[in-house]
């Protein structure tokens, strides 16, 4: 009888420790304090869990060439209870971001703040861990 509670005991702990493990801190990829805005247009929208993310796709001001961000977002089942489904955004679709950006610049990283769509005025901002 001990040693089935011990090993429950263990798998429950062992289960346990991997969740808290996998979910990274924010603030060891993105500079929480600072805010960046970019205008550009969506090439793919991943609505998934635990994280959506947006691939969007820029001009860099100073060289002309084009600039791939990656925008981390909330997981599609928190997003989707905030009113934001897997076609809200297509690819095309011109959008200003604005988030977090990433501790390396080079990576053209974001964390989500909010988001809006110019051509009809849809736009979002809310939370997400």
């Amino acid at each position: 009888m001990k040693s089935k509670l011990f090993v429950l005991a263990f798998a429950g702990v062992s289960v346990l420790g991997v969740r808290a493990y996998a979910h990274h801190s924010f603030a060891a990829t993105y500079l929480e304090d600072q805010k960046m805005t970019v205008e550009a247009d969506v090439v793919q929208f991943l609505y998934r869990n635990p994280h959506s993310f947006l691939q969007l796709t820029s001009k860099d001001p100073k060289t002309g060439k084009d600039i791939t961000w990656a925008v981390e977002w909330g997981g599609g089942g928190q997003l989707g209870s905030q009113g934001v489904q897997r076609e809200t955004l297509r690819p095309g679709d011109h959008v200003i971001v604005v988030g977090e950006p990433g501790r390396d610049p080079e990576e053209h990283r974001l964390r989500m703040i909010s988001i809006k769509r110019p051509s009809d005025g849809w736009s979002w901002g809310g939370t997400f861990d």
